[in-house]
């Protein structure tokens, strides 16, 4: 029945009907009471009420329906209305709960509810230290029947009138992701995690996954990149943090980005740089991208490091298989040293950076940089490429500020995403990580 959890009324309905005299007074002619002195109830009402509080108290329905229904007929001034719209609130929950306990997979009509709340939203008698909690929930039961701004409206009017319950703004937030407004959500959302974030403390995890899925399923590109980013940024030493967020953006079924072979590489390197490779699958499908694009040395280390922690099994045959294919790859290859000087004569840079990919992949950090920046001076060559391989190197070697401004020269998407998840993690690790 709820998307929400339940709003904690217990105690606001208690104290709604706190104080109001629900029995017959001493002098059957008694004027109502006055404003200031209380509720001002009429003599009808004052009759009927205390039978039909009771019969709600002692969660009677069959009773108390009949006698809530009496009250409602009679009442006239503002405090009998108040006292209908009370006990009438209190039957309405107590049926909806019965209903929901009977039959836990129906769908439970709220509506009924709704009415005495709009009456105790509006009527002066309402204390006004729960006003705001009858506002939030009336606007809990418009967004339950899928009435967005009903619901904002209700769910601002709660915070407008004090309400602070924790989740009142995360309500506001889904209420307008689920209605259409994913911008105005996810600023509201930014909000919230920014005050969530003070003193050190962190927003939940789930504030930043709701974010990031409900931007990537709208295929809002650039918000599910900055949320990526933040969410990347605040948990920035856990690897399972990496592996949701550079999973959805390159590798999964409903991708961010489309990402081709080497785009991807780029994107395994960073995702093992952060600790975020977390299962044998992606082990083997950076190893086989690495191989296959003729970085044979690359691939053996991914494979071992995948069989030295246990994240591929022992027994893997396609591990095996493919540790057979690369020690032949590795046996066959020559050294790089003439490939070096035919780059420094070439006429265009693109065998500088082929000789670079390849430095790079074997962990010479030094070399593959300054070829990386041969293959610019050249020209003839995908700059995007070359400056995101070019931060790469210089991240693993440990020159931070050039990896960082190497990163920032990238400008083309997807590779400029690629290219703000290793500044992302540049910031916040200061440190270049381990071959």
């Amino acid at each position: 029945m709820k998307s929400f959890p339940k709003l904690a009324l217990a105690a606001v309905l208690a104290t709604g009907t706190a104080g109001v005299a629900l029995v017959a007074p001493a002098v059957a002619k008694e004027k109502p009471k006055t404003a200031e002195a209380g509720l001002q109830l009429s003599p009808a009402v004052i009759k009927v009420a205390k039978p039909a509080q009771d019969a709600v108290q002692a969660n009677n329905p069959a009773v108390a329906e009949p006698a809530v229904a009496a009250v409602e007929a009679v009442a006239t001034t503002e405090g009998d209305k108040y006292v209908a719209a009370v006990l009438r609130y209190q039957l309405e929950s107590q049926k909806a709960r019965a209903s929901q306990a009977a039959n836990p997979r129906a769908v439970v009509d709220e509506s009924l509810q709704a009415r005495p709340l709009d009456v105790l939203i509006a009527n002066p008698n309402t204390p006004a230290n729960v006003r705001g909690a009858y506002a939030a929930r009336r606007g809990e039961i418009s967004y339950n029947a899928r009435q967005y701004p009903q619901a904002i409206q209700y769910f601002t009017q709660a915070r407008t009138l004090g309400f602070t319950d924790g989740n009142l703004d995360l309500m506001i937030v889904k209420a307008k992701v689920d209605g259409g407004d994913i911008a105005g959500g996810s600023a509201d959302l930014e909000r919230v995690v920014a005050a969530a974030s003070t003193g050190g403390a962190k927003a939940p995890v789930e504030y930043y996954r709701y974010a990031i899925g409900r931007s990537n399923k709208a295929h809002l590109v650039p918000q599910t990149v900055s949320w990526m980013n933040r969410y990347l940024a605040a948990y920035p030493t856990n690897g399972q943090t990496w592996y949701e967020v550079l999973a959805t953006y390159g590798f999964s079924q409903d991708a961010t980005a489309r990402l081709d072979n080497p785009q991807k590489i780029d994107l395994f390197r960073l995702m093992r740089a952060a600790g975020g490779l977390q299962d044998q699958y992606f082990y083997i499908e950076y190893a086989q991208k690495a191989q296959n694009a003729g970085l044979p040395l690359e691939a053996q280390a991914v494979l071992r490091e995948g069989l030295a922690n246990g994240k591929i099994p022992a027994g893997n045959s396609e591990a095996k298989a493919m540790q057979v294919e690369l020690t032949r790859s590795i046996a066959a290859e020559g050294s790089l040293a003439s490939l070096e000087t035919k780059a420094a004569a070439a006429a265009n840079g693109q065998l500088a950076g082929q000789t670079a990919d390849a430095y790079l992949s074997q962990g010479t950090w030094a070399k593959a940089a300054g070829l990386y920046r041969t293959a610019l001076t050249k020209g003839g060559v995908d700059a995007d490429t070359i400056n995101t391989r070019l931060g790469i190197a210089l991240a693993r070697s440990g020159d931070k500020a050039g990896a960082l401004a190497a990163f920032a020269l990238v400008k083309g998407n997807p590779r400029a995403d690629i290219a703000t998840f290793w500044t992302t993690w540049l910031n916040a690790s200061g440190t270049a990580p381990a071959a």
